[in-house]
C-alpha cells in the first residue's frame, strides 16, 4: 500500500475482514469501497462490500469480471470499517456497471 493511498469510491481493495459473526464474510479478501474519497479521508472509516469467489446467484451479488477477479459483490453485507487500521491494498477500478448496479441494491435494501 502506498503511504498517500485514500480509498476511494468505485476502487476494489483487499484486506482482512475479520473478525467476524455468523453469516459475515471473514478474512483476507477483495471488497468494492462504497463511500467516497472524501468521507474517507476524513473520518478514517469506509463502508465497503466484501467480494466472493463463490457465486450462487444470490439477489444481491452483483457479478465482476475482470483480468485481475472474477466474483460477485455481496451488496447487503455493506460494512463500515476503520481503513488505516485495516490497510487495505488497491487491487484495481470497477466497471461503472458494478458500482451503479451495487449501489443501486444497497439503496434497495435501505429505503424499502
Amino acid at each position: 500500500m502506498v503511504a498517500d493511498y485514500v480509498p476511494a469510491r468505485g476502487d476494489i481493495v483487499w484486506f482482512d475482514f475479520s473478525p467476524q459473526i455468523g453469516h459475515e464474510q471473514a478474512g483476507t479478501r477483495p471488497a468494492l469501497v462504497i463511500s467516497s474519497r472524501n468521507y474517507n479521508e476524513r473520518s478514517g472509516m469506509m463502508l465497503a462490500c466484501p467480494i466472493t469467489s463463490k457465486i450462487k446467484g444470490y439477489p444481491f451479488e452483483v457479478r465482476v469480471k475482470s483480468k485481475k477477479m472474477e466474483g460477485a459483490v455481496l451488496a447487503d453485507q455493506i460494512k463500515n470499517v476503520d481503513w488505516r487500521a485495516r490497510k487495505p491494498a488497491y487491487e484495481e477500478r470497477a466497471s461503472d456497471n458494478v458500482i451503479s448496479k451495487t449501489q443501486g441494491l444497497i439503496e434497495s435494501l435501505v429505503s424499502g
